[in-house]
């Protein structure tokens, strides 16, 4: 049990890079978009969250279900976000910021909460 989990937490680390390398790449780009990277990261990291979760939950280990209600709310407002704008070539600048901060928030409650 103690691999599988070993295995969800890389996974999710790795959608965690893939979406905020994707957001990365686009930062001297004067049109931003949803790119490929970024819509296969937040996937993993959401589904392999889930995952991660259910493995931790059905074992011995105790889950802060506050931290993770908040990450999972995070996660699943990028998800939605990504996808809705996905075949958009371009989205509002705002937008882009705000998913990166999003992204970013969600990575500092998984450190420092």
């Amino acid at each position: 049990m103690e691999l599988l989990e070993h295995i969800l937490v890389f996974l999710h680390f790795i959608g965690w890079a893939s979406l905020l390398g994707g957001m990365v790449v686009q930062l001297r780009e004067p049109a931003k978009a949803v790119n490929a990277a970024m819509r296969d990261g937040i996937g993993l990291a959401f589904l392999a969250g889930l995952l991660l979760v259910g493995v931790l939950e059905g074992g011995d280990e105790t889950v802060n279900n506050a931290k993770i209600g908040v990450k999972f709310v995070i996660a699943l407002v990028i998800l939605v976000l990504v996808m809705a704008n996905m075949r958009k070539e371009r989205v509002p600048t705002g937008l882009f910021w705000g998913l990166l901060a999003l992204t970013l928030g969600n990575m500092a409650v998984a450190i420092f909460w």
